[in-house]
């Protein structure tokens, strides 16, 4: 009989601990994500035109959902395209 050879099960606890993402419009307290600053809107999207998620972007719920809102705005008036080029 052949015996087999178990595999070391990882945990989640290798390496050090995840520091959590902080919200750069709370860092920044600002109340209103301006639609007309593509600049400042440009940091949340990917090369090919999409919205990055919270997850990735570090914003709060209620930052995030403002700055989809301030997006889809500057799109709609072509301050910022809806898809990458090419």
């Amino acid at each position: 009989m052949q015996t087999e050879q178990k595999r070391p099960m990882r945990s989640r606890g290798d390496g050090p601990p995840r520091r959590r993402k902080t919200c750069n419009f709370c860092a920044d307290k600002v109340e209103y994500i301006d639609f007309k600053d593509p600049n400042r809107l440009k940091k949340y999207i990917t090369e090919r035109g999409k919205i990055l998620p919270r997850r990735i972007s570090g914003n709060c719920a209620v930052h995030q959902r403002g700055l989809t809102v301030a997006i889809k705005r500057a799109r709609d008036i072509a301050l910022m395209p809806y898809m990458a080029e090419g």
